[in-house]
Order: C-alpha cells, then sequence, then structure tokens
C-alpha cells in the first residue's frame, strides 16, 4: 500500500461522489492522470501487481477511483469507456500540460455559448477528459 496522506483540506472537502474507472494498466494510468492533468494519488493497494483500488483526488475539490480490469468483475465496465468533466480555473494552463505529457487532445481548447473555456484530451486507456470553467447550474 502506498499512502501519501488525507486528501482533505480546508480548501477541498472529501470528495461524496467517487467515479470508478477500470484499467488494462492501472498503473500507467495512474502516472498518466498524476503528469498530463494533475491529480493526486492518495492512496494505491496493489495485489499481485494490479492495482486493487486507487484513489485520487483532484486538487480544488473531488477525486476518483482506479483499479485494475479483473475477469469476472460483473460491477465493472470495460476499461476505455468513461467519459468525465472535471472544473478548473486555468484550462489553457492545463492544456499545455497535456500536451506536453503527451495527451491527445480530441477537443482543442474552445469557448461554449455557456460561457464556460474547455477543451477534452484522451487518456491512454481511451477515457474522455473535459476540463473546464464551468462549475454547473446553481443549485436553487
Amino acid at each position: 500500500m502506498q499512502d501519501t496522506g488525507n486528501p482533505t483540506t480546508d480548501a477541498a472537502p472529501a470528495p461524496t461522489v467517487w467515479p470508478a474507472l477500470r484499467a488494462t494498466d492501472a498503473h500507467r494510468l495512474i502516472r498518466f492522470l498524476v503528469d498530463a492533468f494533475g491529480f493526486e494519488a492518495t492512496v494505491v493497494y496493489e495485489e499481485g501487481g494490479q492495482v486493487t483500488h486507487a484513489e485520487l483526488a483532484w486538487p480544488p475539490g473531488g477525486g476518483i477511483m482506479v483499479g485494475s480490469a479483473r475477469d469476472g468483475d460483473e460491477l465493472a465496465h470495460r476499461p476505455g469507456t468513461t467519459a468525465c468533466y472535471v472544473v478548473t480555473d486555468d484550462p489553457d494552463g492545463l492544456h499545455d500540460r497535456a500536451v506536453a505529457a503527451g495527451a491527445q487532445i480530441v477537443r482543442p481548447l474552445h469557448g461554449t455559448d455557456y460561457g464556460s473555456r474547455d477543451f477534452t484530451a484522451r487518456d491512454p486507456e481511451g477515457n474522455t477528459w473535459s476540463f473546464g470553467t464551468y462549475l454547473g447550474h446553481p443549485r436553487r
């Protein structure tokens, strides 16, 4: 087990929704998400060279879980079939970081009709990651 600390801070509360991804090469995916997008690996549990459970924190708040694809896992979806939208206050800087790390950009930086600045990249497993400034519709 690798534990790199508690992701909960005063600035970023603990996530309460955890998108979960399966990967054919979870170690590679984790390294990519850290290097290209800036996620922080807070814990990685392994067994027999496979990632049984990993948590990656998004520094402004939120997080994802990653695990190795395993035969017979009836709850898992196929690797590379996830799409996520992640809020960032610096899409231009994150875009440049992703490009420098070798991310495949599938939708370049652009402004949306609802006022966001976004881009979309694909990770080595085939998942798509959209990053932008849109915070979601205000709650009532």
